[in-house]
């Protein structure tokens, strides 16, 4: 285990998104003397996730659990226990997790899941705040370029439609959709936002399209930091560069708001990817370093890879590494 860096003035990072890319970053961060916030996407509906938020009528828990195990200290075997997902042959519990259902429990105790995760960074020594974007599920709806439409995060990839934007609304269609508590106040406290890694239309942007949380990330001071996807996503960002990237980002807030990107250059041996794990990712991002500096942002590229398990990542390590020569070349 990486021996943990101890700072007198620790910067107050708030990393916004959901899926597999945010727990490398936050693991890393942990690492680090960091004030750290997780603000997560609450519009995931396939899996143990989705069948819990309609069983128990909550925020999806798939992505909080990830994120609280990545800021915990708890020791290997509870968090082994925590992450454990029942064999697929054990039909009633038949793909939940062990920590999907203690926050399903505790959500139904508390009244809300927003509570049981706070409670359950309390239980778990997490190290730093974790909040879920709204505190209700949210639906997400995609708007394809062809005029079409998806309703549901898990559908919106489905038919490898070129997106045209995405929003949220209520589980109910009555209910307004507003940020979490502390989710804007954090947001506007910070030195740094980190957006990603992650699927751009169904991990960050659902976050962002909430109105609140997009306001405070365009006039935040902090520095606003975009890790770039390595792998294009079927289904939604497929013949992407890493400037398309940021361009759906700034067209979906209508303004310029990113400051710097985080770019992989090194290259993903051919073959390498097992498809029958990872078969949405497809090739990697194309590189486009003038139409990023024409978005106005700031270009750092180097190798932040990771292979591992037959599957493309970032090198938590490294971009944390990076993010804090970012935070501390600014003004704290």
């Amino acid at each position: 285990m990486k021996m943990k860096t101890y700072r007198i003035r620790k910067p107050k990072i708030v990393v916004i998104g959901g899926g597999t890319g945010l727990p490398v970053i936050l693991s890393s961060l942990r690492n680090q003397s960091a004030d750290i916030t997780a603000v997560v996407t609450v519009a995931d509906d396939g899996g143990s996730s989705g069948e819990l938020r309609n069983s128990v009528d909550m925020a999806p828990p798939g992505d909080l659990r990830n994120v609280l195990a990545a800021l915990s200290d708890m020791p290997k075997l509870y968090e082994d226990l925590f992450q454990y997902r029942f064999k697929k042959e054990d039909k009633f519990l038949a793909n939940h997790t062990i920590g999907n259902l203690i926050i399903a429990a505790l959500s139904e105790m508390r009244g809300s899941t927003y509570e049981a995760i706070q409670l359950l960074s309390h239980m778990m020594h997490v190290d730093g705040h974790v909040y879920p974007s709204s505190e209700s599920p949210l639906i997400l709806h995609a708007e394809f370029e062809d005029g079409t439409k998806a309703v549901g995060e898990s559908k919106i990839a489905l038919d490898r439609k070129t997106i045209k934007r995405v929003f949220v609304t209520g589980k109910q269609k009555a209910h307004e959709v507003h940020a979490a508590r502390k989710v804007v106040q954090s947001i506007q406290d910070a030195d740094m936002v980190v957006l990603g890694p992650g699927s751009l239309f169904t991990s960050i942007l659902p976050n962002l399209v909430i109105n609140e949380i997009g306001e405070a990330v365009k006039n935040t001071k902090a520095e606003v930091v975009y890790i770039c996807n390595i792998m294009t996503q079927k289904g939604e960002t497929e013949h992407f560069s890493d400037a398309d990237h940021v361009r759906v980002l700034h067209k979906h807030l209508e303004e310029k708001f990113v400051n710097t990107v985080l770019v992989n250059t090194e290259k993903v041996c051919e073959g390498y990817m097992d498809p029958s794990i990872y078969d949405e990712y497809l090739v990697q991002v194309t590189h486009d370093f003038n139409g990023l500096r024409e978005e106005g942002c700031r270009v750092i590229s180097t190798d932040f890879l990771k292979l591992r398990d037959g599957g493309v990542f970032h090198d938590g390590d490294k971009v944390v590494d990076e993010l804090f020569r970012i935070v501390f070349g600014a003004k704290l």
